[in-house]
């Protein structure tokens, strides 16, 4: 890995390429509008990768910074990957200081059960008891901004 960083400071995030990634490769946020993203993002602790000063990958935290926080949006673009990068990203968001002593770290994953193991995520201790709203087509009814 070439000069890899990992930085949360939020001037680090290139939001056209997570916006691009999200709306176009994703398969959890296919079609999101660029104006959800910067939402998304202004309101969660990011972390940004950059490797030789390229932005290469990105994970979103959604969190009160006291009790919870849900890991979402994370990514490696694909010319990056098999680097280690998503590796890094975990490292560094498992050792965030604003993440530690929380009771509940959550996220979900079809992709990568694997890597999430390494950093203690585990299935849900009790998903009986686990509810939410989920609203699939949510983009394509929302129209972008004129």
């Amino acid at each position: 890995m070439a000069q890899l960083q990992i930085s949360d400071a939020p001037e680090a995030v290139d939001l056209d390429v997570v916006h691009r990634f999200l709306a176009e490769q994703s398969t959890w946020a296919r079609g999101i509008p660029r104006a959800v993203v910067e939402r998304a993002v202004a309101n969660s602790l990011c972390f940004s990768a950059r490797e030789a000063g390229r932005f290469v990958g990105f994970a979103r935290v959604v969190t009160d910074r006291a009790t919870y926080a849900w890991l979402c949006d994370v990514f490696v673009v694909d010319e990056a990957r098999g680097r280690g990068i998503s590796s890094a990203l975990m490292q560094a968001v498992c050792a965030h200081p604003e993440l530690q002593g929380l009771r509940r770290f959550t996220l979900a994953t079809s992709t990568a059960p694997w890597l999430y193991e390494k950093y203690g995520f585990a299935a849900l201790a009790k998903p009986e008891i686990w509810m939410e709203r989920f609203d699939a087509a949510v983009y394509q009814r929302q129209t972008p901004p004129a």
